[in-house]
């Protein structure tokens, strides 16, 4: 298990209710970890499914879902940003 720091921002900072928590994780990746927070049903299901578009970045740089998550990274998740 690794110790992660988990931002929200935006729509899915509103729907969970909170900017960030600290999780307790066994995920190699930023994958398994998006499908461990949605196996915890609830707002974490409904804004992290796998059907939205979820932007992730990892250490503060912009990654997929295949980056590999280490011991007390900090991983932010939003939703895609439209400019105009």
């Amino acid at each position: 298990m690794k110790t992660v720091q988990v931002r929200y921002f935006a729509a899915i900072r509103e729907a969970i209710g909170a900017g960030s928590e600290t999780v307790q994780t066994g995920a190699a990746t930023l994958a398994a970890l998006r499908d461990e927070l949605i196996a915890r049903g609830g707002a974490h299901a409904d804004v992290l499914a796998r059907h939205r578009a979820v932007r992730m970045a990892l250490n503060q740089a912009m990654v997929d879902e295949t980056a590999p998550l280490g011991e007390n990274a900090e991983v932010a998740f939003f939703p895609p940003v439209t400019g105009g």
